[in-house]
């Protein structure tokens, strides 16, 4: 018998549907009203269990989060792409479907997610969030990242203005 409430582990191939589902739903919640609703739209069909699929053949770490057997979130990590940070790793993603937001899940998957990073010798951290989505900027902010600098991306036309978050390695 199982007991284990939360289960944290490598997405497989049999997670393809579960990852588009929670892709869809976080950012249909997160992104609507910040991103033109068509161009949203197209962002989050671009996401399909065919694309998750193509992800974990080239080697994408997919960690996903399950509550009591049912697929709640996910993360994309590895190391860090935003030279200017100082950061060796970086979250790419961490999405949780909406209705299991605020519940410490999300604090939970991070932490775990830093520590893979930490195992690899990757020596600090980054993550990059659209700065409009203000639930995204506290919930880093609460696990104590800092503001370490601001990039632009574009989307459909419309320029966004990126916050980028680090947590320098821990001095041991």
């Amino acid at each position: 018998m199982k007991t284990d409430l939360i289960d944290l582990r490598a997405a497989r191939t049999a997670d393809c549907d579960a990852l588009a589902g929670i892709h869809s739903e976080a950012w249909l919640g997160a992104y609507r009203g910040v991103l033109h609703g068509v161009e949203l739209q197209k962002m989050v069909s671009r996401r399909s269990a065919g694309w998750w699929r193509g992800a974990l053949a080239r080697g994408v770490d997919i960690k996903i989060l399950s509550i009591a057997d049912v697929p709640a979130g996910y993360s994309t990590y590895g190391p860090c792409r935003l030279r200017e940070t100082g950061m060796e790793g970086e979250i790419y993603e961490l999405y949780l479907k909406p209705e299991y937001q605020g519940l410490g899940f999300g604090r939970t998957l991070f932490k775990n997610v830093r520590e893979t990073l930490d195992s690899r010798s990757l020596k600090g951290l980054a993550v990059q969030v659209l700065s409009e989505n203000h639930p995204a900027r506290a919930f880093y902010k609460a696990l104590g990242g800092r503001l370490a600098a601001k990039s632009w991306h574009r989307v459909g036309g419309k320029r966004l203005e990126l916050s980028i978050y680090a947590w320098p390695q821990v001095k041991s």
